[in-house]
C-alpha cells in the first residue's frame, strides 16, 4: 500500500504546485507594493545581480511587475531576460543604441517585456471585451503621446464589470479603474511556473 499511496502523494503535491494561471497570488503580490512604493522614479540605477531592485519606495511601471512576479512565482525577470538577451539579442527592440544586454535596466524596459513574454509564449489576443482579461494577466499600452506603459489585471472590477489595474503611472502603486483608458499594445498570461513548495 505505501508503495501505491507514496507516488500518488507526490502526484498530487506537484500538480497543486503547478499553477496554470497564477493569477491571485500575482495580484496580492502587486497589491501589497501599494503604499509600499510612493514614488515613480526613472532614473537609470545599479542593481544587483540576480533579483536586483530598487528601493521598494521607488520605481517605474516594470518594477510593479518585476517584483509581482519575483514573489509571487518565485521568477527574476532580471536574470531571466538577461539571459535570453544574452543568446537571442537580435530578437529584442535595438531603439536604446546598446550593443550588448545591460542587466540593470534591460528589464525594466517594456518593449524588452513584450518581447520576452512573447518568446515565452504567454501572449494572447487583445480584445476590449472585459470578460477576456482574468486576474495576473498582464498588459501593456500606449500613454499618449508616446510612452509604453504596463499594467496587472487586478481581481476587483468597476460597477460594469471592467477588472481595475494595479500599476504605477506616476504616484507609486496605485489600484485603478484605468484598463481600457489607453491603446492596448499587449495582453499576456503567465503559465506553466512551477512554484516552490516551501520547506
Amino acid at each position: 500500500m505505501k508503495k501505491i499511496l507514496f507516488p500518488i502523494f507526490l502526484l498530487i503535491l506537484f500538480s497543486a504546485n503547478v499553477h496554470g494561471n497564477p493569477g491571485k497570488d500575482l495580484v496580492t503580490a502587486a497589491r501589497d507594493q501599494i503604499g509600499k512604493t510612493i514614488l515613480y522614479d526613472p532614473s537609470y540605477k545599479v542593481l544587483g545581480y540576480p533579483n536586483g531592485d530598487a528601493a521598494m519606495d521607488r520605481g517605474v511601471c516594470t518594477d510593479v511587475i518585476i517584483r509581482a512576479l519575483r514573489s509571487a512565482l518565485d521568477l527574476d525577470l532580471q536574470k531571466s531576460v538577461h539571459e535570453d538577451m544574452a543568446l537571442h539579442f537580435s530578437e529584442y527592440p535595438q531603439q536604446w543604441g546598446l550593443t550588448s544586454p545591460d542587466k540593470n535596466i534591460d528589464h525594466r524596459r517594456v518593449p524588452n517585456l513584450r518581447t520576452f513574454f512573447r518568446r515565452k509564449g504567454w501572449s494572447l489576443d487583445i480584445s476590449g471585451t472585459a470578460a477576456e482579461y482574468r486576474a495576473g494577466d498582464i498588459v501593456t499600452c500606449i500613454v499618449p503621446p508616446h510612452l509604453p506603459h504596463i499594467m496587472m489585471v487586478s481581481d476587483k472590477k468597476n460597477g460594469h464589470g471592467v477588472p481595475l489595474v494595479i500599476h504605477n503611472i506616476g504616484a507609486g502603486a496605485q489600484e485603478e479603474n484605468r484598463l481600457f483608458e489607453f491603446e492596448l499594445t499587449g495582453h499576456y498570461r503567465i503559465t506553466g511556473i512551477v512554484q516552490a513548495t516551501g520547506p
